[in-house]
């Protein structure tokens, strides 16, 4: 089992645009796997695509992580996009789609009702896979409407892979019938193992198969115990579970976290500090020191 982490970079607002060039070489430079660029439109954050182009260009080794956005977008927009930055990359590319976070104001920018989401990614994920397959794609439907039409410029990943996240059964069985990989956020152990019993049980129904390799976790970690308001900003996130059970405190606790996810067989995680550090070089070192090991 190969275990990679990558690092999520949350806000990246204002002057932390610019410390992106030596974020990027510094993960690369400690080994890390990846740099993931999340899609929130309401947040301090680039937009992933533009920003992971810059990267790409920058840094000729590192792989390029995103959770996108999907309902809502002009699909074969999206569809070239990605294929374009994939092949741009030569084949970097790592894409988790989610439907959205469910609290305003973003669950309003999104431009797709909540309730509609997920009809939407059932909608659109077999039409992206077939568009970047090459073929012929005649479909009518809210999420598209092609006649005859065949995208022009493919990935270079052939396929071009595609994870989801998300906890709720919906969800669950979207990635066994749909995805290549799941990488859900704030859970514990317990609920990741339980979570790709649902996934594998899916999958089998579907025919399908998902690569054992291609089970992970995204994991917000904090520089000491929570206060209030971290706890409450998590807490609207997954209502019901104890943000001190999801979010470890500390690089000690965090290399806990991933050994306790490494038994339960995910191998592919995306770490991020929860606070914004005040020097990225001084972050990723300590983080290399106390988890870099794990990597395989």
């Amino acid at each position: 089992m190969k275990v990679r982490i990558g690092v999520g970079t949350g806000p990246l607002g204002g002057d932390g645009v610019a410390a992106l060039p030596d974020l990027v070489d510094d993960l690369d430079a400690l080994g890390f796997d990846s740099v993931w660029l999340p899609e929130v439109l309401t947040a301090p954050t680039p937009d992933p695509l533009t920003a992971l182009a810059f990267a790409a260009a920058h840094n000729p080794r590192l792989k390029l992580g995103t959770t996108l956005l999907l309902p809502g977008r002009t699909l074969l927009r999206v569809a070239k996009e990605l294929a374009t930055l994939d092949r741009l990359s030569q084949g970097r590319l790592l894409v988790t789609f989610v439907p959205g976070l469910p609290r305003a104001p973003e669950s309003g920018a999104v431009g797709i009702p909540g309730p509609q989401r997920g009809a939407w990614m059932d909608e659109a994920l077999p039409l992206l896979r077939r568009l970047w397959a090459g073929e012929e794609v005649d479909h009518h439907g809210p999420a598209a409407d092609l006649e005859r039409v065949t995208l022009a410029l493919l990935p270079a990943q052939a396929p071009l892979e595609f994870w989801t996240g998300g906890t709720l059964p919906a969800a669950l069985e979207r990635c066994g019938r749909l995805a290549d990989g799941w990488l859900p956020s704030a859970c514990t152990p317990a609920e990741v193992s339980a979570g790709r019993r649902v996934i594998e049980e899916a999958a089998g129904r579907a025919g399908r198969t998902i690569s054992p390799e291609h089970f992970g976790v995204s994991l917000a970690y904090a520089p000491g115990p929570l206060d209030d308001r971290m706890r409450a900003g998590l807490g609207r996130l997954r209502k019901g579970v104890d943000p001190d059970r999801v979010v470890p405190a500390g690089l000690g606790a965090l290399r806990d976290h991933l050994e306790a996810f490494l038994a339960v067989g995910f191998s592919k995680f995306v770490v991020r500090p929860l606070v914004t550090p005040g020097s990225w070089r001084a972050e990723l070192e300590g983080l290399a020191a106390a988890v870099g090991d794990l990597q395989t």
